[in-house]
């Protein structure tokens, strides 16, 4: 059994291990740049130790990381989602040194983050892939043939790429011929390879992903799925579970689909099978993300399973804690992103010191963040500050929760992306579950909000009031 776990990473995803570990009775271990030193995970976990000043690197050092599990006693580690959570280079280290890796096998994290080779897996185990290149592109002539020969719009995509990064839709000719090698420069420099392909377009798309679990023992079973096809430059804002937008027999459909994509790379542990989902009602493979997603708090909300002890307990050896018949969902969860960024600024990240901030309570509502009242805010890292989650039974109700939640919720000291995800809740379109990945292209009018503030004779009145209350 697991005793002790280093937690790889940082910020809401490392507070969330933590818990879980003290919840299990596992003892936890914090890792902190400088730039974290005063970092909220640093202060909920059992132990903590300074990796270096580098506010990027030391999250990036496999060898350190493992090294400073072995002198600290820990029998495992836990990557998170980002930094090295998909880099097969720190599996293979935890094997060698004898730490137990929380995730899937090298194997699988090689076959699945080669996106050209995870086509050909799905090819194989007859998941649909959509239209593109059979390997990676050798140039941009030919690129340039395959479109021609698929039809435009397309898309070329990093072949290492993930996290919305290494993408660009080329509509034509010119827009091909221009993006092809700024994503080779991109991919080289986010994923160390230049390695691109190509696939054909699907034009305003729903973007729809299944959570899966695998265990060591040949159990696999899927925990529904998740609409995440509110998003803007690739970068997912709002995810919601299960879809509003599907049938039940397109859920059992796309949720077989999952099951067997993870099953043709025998899959370990947890996992998100992702497919775009096109106007004619047909799934197509995207990519697995071969880690725990942001978004998986929403699918523990509707089927009460917690994701990340079912990874523990998976790495322990143990198999799987509930059956495919086991697993029940109920209602709906809605998920925001709450980022340091002005909307009103072209999203620009918006840093400094949290002056105050109130986590949004009452029924059906889950908070993970990693800021409290009086945190800097670094600029090193993703603007993610909080993540909002909500549930409620039926759909209306989740939607009414959602607004009340946000509305609760006060971050001060630097700008959010709340008064923009309140717009989003009073569009028809979202209110009726029924929108796609160009859903925020299409309403550019929803960053024409005005930020909703006590009119000044209300604030003087309670002023008045606190003053009066204190005798003075």
């Amino acid at each position: 059994m697991i005793k002790k776990i280093l937690v790889a990473n940082r910020g809401e995803i490392a507070v969330r291990v933590v818990r879980a570990c003290a919840e299990m009775g596992i003892k936890s271990v914090a890792i902190y740049t400088d730039a974290d030193r005063h970092a909220l995970h640093v202060k909920k976990a059992d132990e903590a130790y300074n990796v270096g000043p580098d506010p990027v690197g030391g999250y990036l050092n496999a060898h350190r990381i493992v090294n400073l599990a072995v002198a600290t006693g820990c029998d495992a580690l836990h990557p998170g989602y980002g930094f090295l959570s998909e880099n097969p280079q720190l599996t293979e280290v935890c094997n060698r040194r004898g730490i137990i890796y929380i995730g899937p096998s090298v194997d699988a994290i090689r076959r699945m983050g080669d996106k050209t080779q995870a086509r050909a897996a799905m090819i194989a185990a007859g998941v649909p892939v959509v239209p593109g290149s059979e390997g990676n592109l050798k140039d941009v002539n030919e690129a340039l043939k395959l479109a021609k020969k698929i039809g435009y719009p397309v898309m070329l995509k990093a072949t290492s790429g993930g996290g919305g990064r290494g993408i660009r839709r080329c509509n034509d000719e010119d827009e091909l011929k221009r993006a092809y090698e700024r994503v080779v420069s991109e991919a080289t420099k986010a994923f160390g390879s230049a390695e691109v392909f190509l696939e054909k377009a699907i034009v305003n798309p729903r973007h729809i992903e299944v959570q899966v679990l695998g265990d060591k023992h040949g159990n696999m079973i899927h925990l529904f799925e998740r609409d995440c096809s509110i998003q803007r430059r690739h970068q997912k804002l709002i995810e919601i579970a299960p879809s509003p937008q599907l049938t039940e027999e397109q859920r059992a459909a796309v949720c077989d689909l999952g099951v067997r994509a993870a099953r043709c790379v025998n899959y370990e542990n947890a996992g998100t099978v992702e497919f775009l989902f096109d106007q004619e009602g047909r799934f197509y493979f995207m990519e697995m993300n071969t880690r725990l997603q942001v978004e998986h708090t929403i699918t523990e909300q509707i089927t009460g399973v917690d994701i990340v002890q079912e990874q523990i307990r998976i790495a322990e050896g143990q198999p799987l804690s509930y059956a495919q018949d086991q697993i029940q969902r109920r209602g709906y969860a809605i998920q925001f992103r709450i980022n340091a960024e002005d909307p009103k600024n072209d999203f620009l990240p918006s840093y400094g010191r949290i002056t105050r901030y109130y986590a949004p309570g009452g029924p059906g509502v889950r908070t993970d963040a990693a800021i409290y009242t009086g945190y800097e805010f670094p600029p090193h890292y993703d603007s993610m500050c909080a993540k909002l989650t909500v549930w409620a039974l039926t759909w209306d109700k989740a939607l009414a929760r959602a607004r009340r939640a946000l509305l609760d919720m006060g971050v001060h000291g630097v700008k959010t992306t709340k008064p923009f995800y309140l717009e989003i809740l009073g569009t028809a379109e979202f209110q009726a579950g029924k929108f796609d990945t160009g859903f925020i292209e299409k309403h550019p009018e929803l960053l024409n909000y005005s930020i909703r503030r006590p009119p000044a004779d209300l604030a003087a009145a309670i002023g008045a009031a606190i003053a009066a209350h204190h005798g003075l």
